[in-house]
């Protein structure tokens, strides 16, 4: 009982003794605000991903990007915080445990920025951590079971973000030392999460010849719900990675504005070309491509500039999207196309565009030699050497992650043959994000498995989007306005004698 007291009084020193003048208010406070506004992403990517799906897979990935996002943070806390960011580790590849569980991660400067203390740093990268497995989790669309995904979570998050988060963003990281411009992360966030959906989609495989078959989202008011969502987020994805209210975090809103505005304008365009009708959901796509590439960005380059990347991002992007076809590579959700591809422009435009006046805005800063207009030229191959490292390990690492816990008995990845075609909101979830269908034909029955409707008629849900298939619809006889036929020998009920009648 006297060691515990007298552990308490030395805690209440050190906390009487901390200068809690070092951290300017308005600096911490919207960090704050801004680590709320990257939480809020992770609702906008379950509702944009389950309007992109079939409607009898929609809620599986609402659950799958919520439950990972819980698992995201226990690992964070547990020592995911500590492998990327400890300072104290000098190998340049991943961190130590100096941290683990949090420890010591209270009123310091943070190893990010000196503006903000430790432990804020902590929870606004968490922040970025939850929504780069939530856009991981994409590459499970309609056919990847949720419990190895979870699994999955763990492991990669410690394998792959934590050394992808120590390389640009640690001092001693390999790529801080090198050079490399990577301002709110293009190579942990979307690298990272679009070659890796990528990589667990290759391993899971493609999906039935009939559900590649007229694939269309089940619902494209939640696609703009969700993309509205994520470019709120984003501005405090990319406003707060200056770490301070300050010039540079207006200057990084501004791009990622305009680059979104422009990106989304151009994708439209692009599909208007070919099909004559202006796409809600390819707006939306050019939209996030936009602020894809000015994540790794925004807080590098001149508002023209940002002009610039959302052009070639919304075209390039939306051309990358024919890539999972040669490669016969199943990535429904096009997280290679809009992630990865739309990160690597990203960290292209820092090697042309980054300016040392826009990085200087945060009063930090002041040494950054920029890029090609700045007259450094050696940028350019510092950014693709950045490139093809995050690239290749996030690939390979995250196919072996995937294919160790496929070989795992129980865990196997892929639900069944059966399971695709009911969908995975019935063989998963056992809930809907839709249940205004009739899914249950009477009242007692839990589960559409069963047979009670016969085997012949299409069923309630049908293959595609709820819609019996057209074929069996016309094969099935009218069950209502179908006349008897004459040589019918359907028994006929007697009639009965009428009261007053005559005798026949």
């Amino acid at each position: 009982m006297v060691l515990s007291e007298s552990v308490l009084e030395v805690l209440n020193a050190i906390l009487k003794n901390r200068d809690t003048t070092q951290f300017d208010r308005g600096d911490i406070s919207f960090i704050i605000v801004a680590g709320a506004m990257v939480s809020f992403m992770i609702p906008g990517l379950a509702f944009l991903y389950s309007g992109l799906a079939r409607r009898k897979s929609a809620l599986s990935l609402i659950w799958a990007v919520t439950a990972s996002n819980a698992v995201c943070i226990f690992q964070w806390y547990f020592w995911g915080y500590s492998l990327a960011f400890s300072p104290s580790a000098t190998n340049g590849f991943i961190g130590n445990l100096a941290h683990f569980g949090l420890i010591n991660v209270l009123g310091d400067p943070s190893p990010g920025s000196p503006l903000i203390p430790d432990l804020l740093y902590a929870f606004y990268q968490m922040e970025f951590a939850c929504v780069t497995v939530g856009i991981l989790m994409g590459g499970i669309a309609e056919r990847g079971r949720v419990l190895p995904a979870m699994i999955i979570t763990f492991l990669w998050m410690t394998l792959v973000y934590c050394p992808l988060a120590c390389w640009p963003w640690n001092i001693n990281g390999w790529a801080f030392k090198y050079g490399v411009l990577d301002y709110a992360g293009g190579g942990p966030v979307e690298i990272g999460s679009g070659v890796g959906g990528l990589a667990y989609a290759w391993v899971l495989g493609r999906r039935q010849e009939t559900e590649l078959q007229n694939f269309r989202p089940h619902n494209v008011s939640m696609v703009n719900l969700g993309t509205f969502m994520l470019w709120f987020g984003w501005l405090g994805f990319n406003g707060g990675s200056s770490f301070g209210a300050n010039l540079r975090a207006i200057m990084a809103v501004w791009n990622s504005m305009l680059a979104a505005a422009f990106g989304g304008i151009v994708w439209c365009l692009l599909d208007y070309r070919l099909e004559r009708k202006y796409t809600m959901v390819g707006f939306c796509s050019g939209t996030i491509a936009g602020l894809v590439a000015a994540t790794p960005a925004s807080g590098f380059i001149h508002p023209w500039a940002a002009v610039i990347m959302g052009i070639i991002s919304g075209a390039v992007c939306n051309y990358a999207t024919k890539v999972k076809f040669l490669l016969r590579m199943d990535d429904a959700l096009d997280l290679f196309a809009e992630h990865a591809v739309g990160g690597i422009l990203g960290l292209l435009m820092n090697a042309f565009f980054a300016s040392r006046s826009i990085v200087a805005l945060d009063g930090v800063n002041t040494d950054v030699p920029g890029g090609w207009v700045d007259h450094h030229w050696k940028q350019l191959y510092i950014q693709i050497a950045y490139i093809c490292a995050t690239c290749s390990y996030a690939f390979v690492v995250t196919a072996l992650i995937a294919k160790c816990i496929d070989a795992i008995p129980g865990l196997h990845l892929r639900t069944t043959a059966e399971g695709e075609k009911l969908g995975l909101d019935e063989v998963e979830i056992g809930e809907f994000a839709n249940d205004y269908i009739e899914v249950r034909r009477d009242f007692m029955d839990w589960t559409t498995f069963g047979n009670v409707i016969d085997a012949h008629q299409p069923s309630a849900a049908g293959n595609k989007h709820g819609q019996p298939d057209l074929a069996q619809q016309d094969q099935q006889p009218s069950l209502h306005n179908e006349e008897p036929s004459p040589d019918s020998t359907v028994e006929k009920s007697p009639e009965l004698p009428q009261a007053g009648a005559a005798p026949p």
